[in-house]
Formats: C-alpha cells, sequence, structure tokens
C-alpha cells in the first residue's frame, strides 16, 4: 500500500517514454491486496507504469504492484526502445559508433536493420540467452526535422547541430515535454567547428570573421579585395535546412548583421561541397572542421595581426570563436534503463575515444603545459596598453607559468552572464572527473579574462565574479565529490591575455571566458 501511495504522490514528478503498448485497461494492485488502481495502460519502460485513471495520469513502480488485464506487458521480456531523430552527421556515423561501443563493453550483440529514407533500427541482444533487450530507432535527416518529431511525438532524443530556437522551446513546453534549456534536458555529445574553406590552389590563406561575413553577404564579391586574384567569389554552403548551415548563420552572418546573398550554391551533402570547392579555385565554402577533407581551412584572422587555426585543442577549449557543439536534446520524460545507461556511457572515457576515431572533437579534459599554448604570453605583452601595467603581467605569468590550463573553459552568451550550451556541458564534465577523483590533492583554479572595451579594473573586477560563478557551478554539480581533497581557488587577469582581436563582436566574444588551471 505505502509503495502505491508514493508512486501516486511522485505522479507528477515522474514522466517517461511512452513505448509502443496499445492503450489497453489493467490493474495495478499493491503487494499486501490492500490498494488497487485501474486505468489506462499509456506506456512502460521496464521499471515504471504509465497509467490514465480517473485520478489523472500517474507513474508507478512495478516494483510496488502486481499487474492484471489485457495490457500487462511482460516484466521478464520487455524491450526498451528510443526514437532518435534529427542531424544526419549525428545520426549517420557519431551515434551507431556510440552505441556499438556501448554494446560491446556492455556484452550485447549488435545488429542493424536498414530502412527507408535515412531510417534505420540498432537492435541490442543479450549474448547469454538471445534475447531482445533494446532498439535504437534512427532517422537520420536534419535538425529541423528532429525538433518536428519530437514535438509530434515522433521522437524520444533530438540529435541537433544547433541550439533550440525559441519557437521550438516554447511549442514543446506547450506540448509538456518540459523546457528544452533547462538541467539535464540537453547535452553536448561532441564537438566541432564552422570553418571557411577554398581550394589547395588558392592564394589566400587567413580571412577576418567580419570579411567572411561580407563575402557571403555578397558585399565583398572578386578575390583581389582579398589579396587573391581578379576573379568573382563562388559560394557554397549547405543546404539550408541542416543544422550546419543555420549554425553558419548564427555565427558568421547574423552576428555583422547581414542577410545571405541570393547567388549561393547550396549542397545536399557535405562531400559535395568539399568535391566543388576543391574542383574550383575561385569558390569558398563554409562547412564543419570535421568534414573540410581536401580543402584548405582558412586561419581567421583579424586587424590586431592575431590568427586562430582551427584545431582538435583550439576547438575543445572554444579559443577558435566559430565552435559548434553536436547536441543531444530530451523532453522531460524517462528513458528506459538501458537508454539511460547509454547516454552515461557518452560521458566516459572510452566514449570520448570513440568520438575522436569517428573524426569529431571529444571532451575530455587534457592539460596544456604552458611550452605548447604558442604565443599566448607573448602576446599578452605586445597588446597590453596603459592600464594593464607590468606588474599585473608580471603577477599573472608567476601565478599560471607553474601550473598547467585544462582544455575544459567555460564562456558566455553574447550579452548574457548565463553561461553558453558547451560550457553548461563542461560544467558537468568537470563535475564528473572531480566526483572520480581526478582532481583530488590537486588545486584547481578558476581564472576570468574579459574584453578590453571599458576600464581595465572594472573588467577585472567583472571577470572574477565570472570566475566565482563557475566555480560554484562546478563545485554544486559535482555532488558526490570530496571537495575538501581539492584546492578550488579563483582569480582574474581582465583584460590582460586577448585571444583575439576586440574589434569585433567575434574577438571580444572570445575574450571573455573563464579558464581552469591545475597544479
Amino acid at each position: 500500500m505505502n509503495g502505491l501511495k508514493r508512486a501516486a504522490i511522485y505522479a507528477a514528478l515522474l514522466l517517461f517514454t511512452a513505448g509502443t503498448l496499445a492503450a489497453q485497461d489493467v490493474a495495478l494492485t499493491s503487494r499486501d491486496g490492500s490498494v488497487e488502481l485501474s486505468g489506462t495502460l499509456l506506456g512502460f519502460d521496464g521499471e515504471f507504469y504509465r497509467v490514465e485513471t480517473e485520478y489523472g495520469e500517474l507513474t508507478v513502480d512495478s516494483s510496488g504492484v502486481s499487474c492484471a488485464g489485457p495490457g500487462c506487458p511482460s516484466l521478464a521480456d520487455f524491450v526498451a526502445e528510443a526514437r532518435l531523430s534529427g542531424s544526419a552527421t549525428v545520426g549517420a556515423v557519431l551515434m551507431p559508433a556510440l552505441v556499438e561501443a556501448f554494446a560491446a563493453r556492455q556484452g550485447y550483440k549488435l545488429d542493424r536493420e536498414e530502412g527507408e529514407e535515412g531510417r534505420f533500427t540498432l537492435l541490442l541482444s543479450r549474448e547469454d540467452n538471445g534475447k531482445l533487450a533494446a532498439r535504437f530507432d534512427f532517422r537520420a535527416s536534419n535538425t529541423d526535422e528532429g525538433f518536428a518529431d519530437l514535438l509530434a511525438d515522433e521522437a524520444d532524443i533530438v540529435m541537433a547541430l544547433r541550439e533550440v530556437r525559441r519557437e521550438e522551446r516554447i511549442n514543446a513546453r506547450e506540448a509538456g515535454l518540459g523546457d528544452l534549456t533547462g538541467v539535464n534536458r540537453s547535452r553536448v555529445l561532441a564537438l566541432d567547428a564552422v570553418v571557411p574553406v577554398v581550394a589547395p590552389a588558392n592564394p589566400v590563406k587567413q580571412i577576418s570573421p567580419q570579411t567572411l561575413a561580407r563575402v557571403f553577404a555578397g558585399e565583398i564579391n572578386n578575390w583581389q579585395r582579398l589579396g587573391g586574384p581578379d576573379a568573382p567569389i563562388s559560394l557554397h554552403l549547405p543546404n539550408e535546412r541542416s543544422g550546419l548551415s543555420q549554425a553558419i548563420f548564427d555565427q558568421v552572418l547574423a552576428p555583422a548583421g547581414l542577410e545571405l546573398a541570393p547567388d549561393v550554391t547550396r549542397h545536399a551533402l557535405p562531400d559535395d561541397l568539399t568535391d566543388a570547392v576543391e574542383r574550383d579555385a575561385f569558390a569558398i565554402g563554409i562547412t564543419s572542421y570535421a568534414e573540410h577533407r581536401g580543402t584548405e581551412v582558412l586561419t581567421l584572422g583579424g586587424n590586431c595581426g592575431f590568427a586562430l587555426d582551427a584545431a582538435r585543442r583550439t576547438i575543445k577549449t572554444e579559443d577558435y570563436p566559430l565552435t559548434a557543439p553536436m547536441f543531444l536534446y530530451f523532453p522531460a520524460r524517462r528513458l528506459p534503463l538501458i537508454m539511460r545507461e547509454f547516454l552515461a556511457f557518452t560521458r566516459s572515457p572510452a566514449a570520448q575515444i570513440v568520438i575522436r576515431r569517428a573524426g569529431f572533437v571529444d571532451q575530455a579534459p587534457e592539460e596544456i603545459p604552458i611550452e605548447e599554448q604558442g604565443n599566448r604570453f607573448a602576446n599578452a605583452i605586445i597588446v597590453a596598453g596603459g592600464e594593464t601595467p607590468l606588474e599585473e603581467l608580471q603577477r599573472m605569468t608567476s601565478t599560471l607559468v607553474p601550473m598547467a590550463r585544462l582544455t575544459t573553459s567555460f564562456r558566455f552568451e553574447a550579452g548574457s552572464i548565463r553561461l553558453d550550451a558547451q560550457s553548461r556541458s563542461n560544467v558537468q564534465q568537470l563535475a564528473r572527473a572531480m566526483e572520480q577523483g581526478q582532481y583530488d590533492a590537486r588545486r584547481l583554479m578558476f581564472v576570468g579574462f574579459s574584453d578590453g572595451e571599458g576600464a581595465a579594473r572594472a573588467n577585472r573586477d567583472i571577470a572574477l565574479r565570472r570566475a566565482e560563478a563557475v566555480r560554484r557551478a562546478v563545485s554544486a554539480a559535482a555532488v558526490t565529490a570530496n571537495l575538501s581533497r581539492i584546492d578550488l581557488r579563483v582569480d582574474a587577469f581582465g583584460e590582460a591575455m586577448p585571444m583575439a582581436c576586440d574589434d569585433s563582436e567575434w574577438g571580444r566574444q572570445a575574450n571573455r571566458r573563464v579558464e581552469v588551471w591545475v597544479r
């Protein structure tokens, strides 16, 4: 009786994925037989029943009741199901590799069934008895379709190459799916980046983000203005419905307040885009770092002399300004246990290896010693202004040189104190490492930096508050960590070490950050 009552009390809090069970009548009876609950079975996830009753929709723990009626599922033969829809890049390449690694690690046999129009199913069976344990149904199309399928209750997980749009977020909340930007409603699965690419024969090797935006807006249409030959520029982009194309607009054109030129060639497949650019010496395209293939990736530069190349390490630290996280979004529903175990696996060190082998950038924290950090400290000296005295540069050097920088960095949404999507995922990643004892008996220092807009003292104060906010967020997320074994500190050096030029919003965004240093 108590188990049944507790289940009713928690009904408003516990939601889970509806299975493929047809709605049928069931009667749930407490173990002592004193309480019976009747209704229509809406779903079962292997642990909890979801039942429509005269009291409303309730979620009941199967361990506390017995089930009678035509709708009762078999507890012994339950098959967990999850429907995943969205980005073909994530769905066709990365997720199958992760499911395969998970199956091998957990002792499952993996089979694949092909469907139509980008649909396929991965089946996990128990190796000891051959019984089917789980099925992952994939629809690999694009990010727009993924969110549309979620709203239509045709998907449980969205695979996205961009963040959820405001309208999608509102529609999901109105549909009872919760706030998709809330805690545990999304996860950064892996990292990629938006990169401008040209043919290897093209003499232009560097471009600023501002100039790149003007090129794709049609304001610059001849290579001569970029230091190349007197020839028209041909433009190439992914299909407009792809998440990558939408991320390109968000990160390249929108910050400059520009619209896309009408004469752009669109490509349904990444390979088609890179093939077209590679063959045309007067073409420029924008694609993902993982799929640039035989093209030449242009360095992002600026008027102040700073230059940033897209590379695994600069993408992981978000020093490269056009980073593109790869997301999983899930509604406020309870997924079956094996699905939750798979999602936990995607954060593991073994999964990070799979992500790297698939050609994407993983999120495993790495320590970068001073000698491998390029010209950062030299650049700090070169650009130091009157408000950054020698004493502050000396203090920064003496503080950081004995330490190593983690690739885990934290940046903020434009015009906001809210961490961006990748940084919110970084909070969980770093907290998990702390819970596993990776930094026991070590010092972790959260170091704040700012852009150069405004007074130096005020910028340092803002950077210090941001560093403290990140420290609090990570500490709060590390629920099981023994924080007394970790020396957690904060410091800030404001505008003393810029990563990019301050003459654009792209550069200022890159400079506003909190780094993590370890000793």
